[in-house]
């Protein structure tokens, strides 16, 4: 200790003796330079001597030691330490749920939303498991966000309830794990915000539901994002949002029956592969391989892009894409494969579908419920068939006509194999005599529906007749002139 003691006051010593001289001559950048070493020198002599106070023995009063700061240890929940059993062979269900409820008791940052409490980002790591559970995940408390479960399989054991999801995001799944003191409080958090949970992530997952019951279910929450899942074996809804806000699902794939198409039991597809019951949601770059629907939509100004439905084919009774809310649709559908199976949509209004390609006379169903069509663009398309005479749009007229048309425009498709089918259409006529008389009801959507005509006549002689429109009853347009000429005629119309 005394040679320690020592060395420690002749480096102290040496350190008084330190003495920069600046001679008045000098410049001021000599001087700056001067005081740049010297205050270096002092820091590594401090450096220095703190490294001789650690390594020695001399002891420090307590009230002179610096206080030891612990590291913040990282919010990642492995599950294996919780007992779940990776090889899927035992049930893993507690062991996970409780993995979840741990996330829930971590230090909070805050709230996002007023009355969600911000639970700073805590992951349930899966680590690359496949965990077998007999009840649906839940979170154990409503009005919560910011966490994020990832990276593993979940499959559900032949006693998961038959109208259950893997993974449940809803207030009622919370409160029954709490009974009446769990229903109490979040009854007293219920007025704090109108949204069970924020920011809620599952991702890099697969959910194999053994044919009982769903894959996800999200229930009134905000900004839920569902990336890069494999969903398999559904019998109701690979996944379910009711309610709530936001909800992205992208890069995932969905399938009741895992298939590449072709498949002998594809007439007894069932469930729907998506089930959108809210508003403002959007779906893209996925691939629907078989459910009966492909994607169920009943909420507003949904969006969907990069989508893929192979599903069930149309003629074998499926949907790809059915807009199952009259006079509400509010629905974009962009580049998106409509693959042997089309679209729906009742009562459409402000429905755009563009940029997307159907194919095996997969075409787009305009059903009448309330006889309202209002806003809807179909627009560069391609339609590609088996030439059996399939007209590319249609319409459902069976519980009424369409009534209320206003500003729906079908145009710019390219077809082949297939009947076009339009809102705009043009025509040409040629003949000896004071009547030229187009019919464009092969084309036009809309029967006994011709909103404006343009046409221009052309005649060979070099007299120039009158001529005028005199009927477009029943999507024909005859033009007739005073006297008979050798004519051209050319018409366009339009139905919007």
């Amino acid at each position: 200790m005394a040679r320690d003691v020592l060395a420690l006051s002749m480096i102290l010593g040496l350190a008084s003796l330190l003495i920069i001289h600046v001679s008045s001559d000098n410049s001021r950048l000599a001087q700056f330079s001067a005081a740049r070493n010297y205050h270096e020198q002092m820091r590594q002599l401090q450096a220095f001597k703190a490294s001789l106070l650690i390594g020695s023995s001399v002891s420090l009063s307590p009230s002179s030691a610096p206080p030891l700061q612990a590291e913040p240890a990282p919010r990642v929940y492995r599950v294996t330490k919780y007992g779940a059993d990776p090889t899927g062979k035992s049930d893993s269900t507690e062991a996970l749920n409780k993995a979840i409820a741990d996330a829930f008791q971590g230090p909070s940052e805050g709230f996002l939303m007023e009355g969600i409490t911000n639970l700073g980002g805590p992951q349930i790591n899966l680590e690359g498991g496949n965990y077998l559970i007999s009840k649906p995940l839940r979170l154990p408390a409503v009005f919560a966000g910011n966490l994020m479960i990832h990276g593993g399989t979940l499959r559900a054991s032949d006693n998961f309830p038959a109208d259950g999801y893997l993974i449940d995001l809803s207030a009622s799944s919370a409160i029954s794990q709490y009974g009446e003191e769990g229903s109490a409080l979040n009854s007293q958090l219920s007025s704090l915000s109108s949204y069970n949970y924020e920011y809620i992530t599952l991702k890099d997952l697969m959910l194999d539901s053994n044919y009982r019951g769903g894959g996800i279910s999200v229930v009134n929450s905000l900004r839920t994002s569902i990336d890069n899942c494999y969903i398999a074996h559904f019998t109701t809804n690979g996944i379910l949002i009711q309610g709530g806000h936001e909800t992205y699902i992208r890069n995932s794939f969905l399938g009741q029956h895992i298939t590449a198409g072709g498949d002998e039991g594809e007439r007894n597809f069932t469930g729907t592969a998506i089930n959108l019951m809210g508003n403002d949601n959007a779906v893209t770059d996925v691939v629907i391989f078989s459910a009966a629907i492909g994607i169920m939509v009943s909420g507003q100004a949904n969006s969907f892009s990069g989508v893929h439905c192979y599903n069930k084919a149309t003629g074998f009774g499926g949907t790809g894409i059915y807009l199952k809310l009259p006079g509400l649709t509010q629905t974009r559908i962009v580049n998106s494969y409509m693959d042997y199976t089309g679209i729906v949509a009742e009562d459409p209004v402000q429905l755009h579908i563009s940029s997307s390609f159907f194919l095996g006379d997969a075409f787009v169903l305009l059903k009448s419920i309330n006889g309202v069509a209002n806003g809807v663009n179909i627009v560069d398309n391609m339609f590609s068939g088996s030439n059996n005479g399939v007209e590319i749009v249609q319409l459902d007229q069976s519980k009424g006509p369409f009534k209320e048309i206003d500003q729906v425009v079908v145009d710019r498709n390219n077809v082949n194999g297939m009947n076009i089918k339009a809102t705009v259409a043009r025509g040409a006529v040629q003949g000896n005599g004071n009547s030229w008389t187009i019919d464009f009801n092969p084309v036009l959507l809309f029967p006994d529906r011709i909103k404006h005509v343009q046409y221009s006549v052309s005649t060979d002689g070099s007299s120039f007749p009158s001529h005028a429109l005199c009927n477009l009853s029943e999507n024909r347009v005859v033009i007739e002139s005073d006297v008979a000429v050798s004519a051209n005629v050319f018409v366009t119309v339009d139905q919007a």
